[in-house]
């Protein structure tokens, strides 16, 4: 059976603005093919994680302490903090990757209840091997833009989630007023 391509957003616009005339559509041909990108990294991503004998949580845990440089280690409250997920999961993913030996943990010594998250050997090995696949993968999948091209892209993005987000935090309604 052979494949078909989906339908474009500006057919799907269209469509819309003949069945609905006066329908909002502005927004379909710059969030369909976000939607549709995103879907595709996630299930790209997903499997060359399967392949690389990582998942996607443990992958963010292991980053956020590789990227924080020597000794790679952080407190579950930074944790927290830098991978925006709430401390419950934290204290979860840290004892899934206890378990698996790739972080140890530590009391932190402040004199509260503060942990100490640190890299094991084999954890430091696995992010190794992992965040080269996982980036390897995700440049090549963008290799048909020039660099310039992913420059202005990016910036763009950013631009759109600076604005989106600041939108989500006004009050619904709010976000045509001037003040």
């Amino acid at each position: 059976m052979a494949e078909t391509a989906p339908t474009s957003p500006a057919e799907i616009a269209a469509a819309w603005q003949r069945e609905r005339p006066g329908t909002p559509t502005g927004s379909i041909e710059v969030v369909t093919p976000i939607w549709r990108l995103a879907k595709m990294f996630a299930d790209d991503r997903a499997r060359v994680l399967r392949a690389a004998g990582i998942d996607a949580a443990t992958l963010d845990l292991l980053s956020v302490i590789r990227r924080s440089g020597p000794p790679y280690r952080l407190s579950t409250r930074e944790l927290a903090r830098r991978t925006l997920v709430t401390a419950g999961a934290i204290s979860q993913r840290v004892a899934r990757a206890e378990s698996a030996g790739l972080i140890r943990r530590a009391p932190g010594g402040d004199g509260r209840r503060s942990v100490l998250v640190s890299l094991t050997e084999e954890g430091h090995a696995l992010i190794e091997r992992s965040v080269d696949q996982v980036l390897g993968r995700e440049a090549s999948l963008v290799a048909g833009l020039s660099e310039e091209e992913r420059a202005t892209l990016a910036g763009l993005l950013e631009k759109l989630t600076a604005d989106v987000r600041r939108r989500m935090a006004a009050p619904p309604g709010g976000e045509g007023r001037v003040s």
